[in-house]
């Protein structure tokens, strides 16, 4: 048992004498800059300029949702005609109306890309 002890102890010493002889330091990579590009040292510019993509990002997820959602409708309406429970023409309403409003969900997206 105290051979086991001493054994663990000098590992113990022996890693700690290693890691103090050498420097250890982690290659990591630079952080990616935001779309914004502010002067270096300009914090309060850099966190803009990452509050900024956030917002484009989350109205991009939104607008993701958007599409699944009207794809979503589609597919169910689709199958209700197909069954007898509606009939085609709300179909070809539906795939109009959606693309109209994802047209719209686009152009609002680049409208607020360039405002913000």
């Amino acid at each position: 048992m105290m051979r086991k002890m001493a054994k663990r102890v000098a590992a113990g010493v022996g890693l700690l004498a290693m890691s103090a002889r050498q420097s250890v330091w982690a290659a990591l990579p630079t952080p990616v800059a935001p779309s914004t590009a502010p002067a270096a040292g300009d914090w309060i510019g850099l966190i803009k300029g990452y509050i900024k993509d956030g917002g484009l990002v989350l109205g991009l997820a939104i607008a993701v949702l958007g599409f699944v959602w009207v794809a979503y409708l589609g597919f169910a309406k689709f199958n209700e005609a197909r069954q007898g429970k509606a009939e085609w023409a709300e179909v070809g309403v539906l795939g109009i109306v959606g693309a109209v409003v994802l047209i719209f969900a686009s152009y609002l997206l680049t409208e607020a890309a360039g405002v913000i």
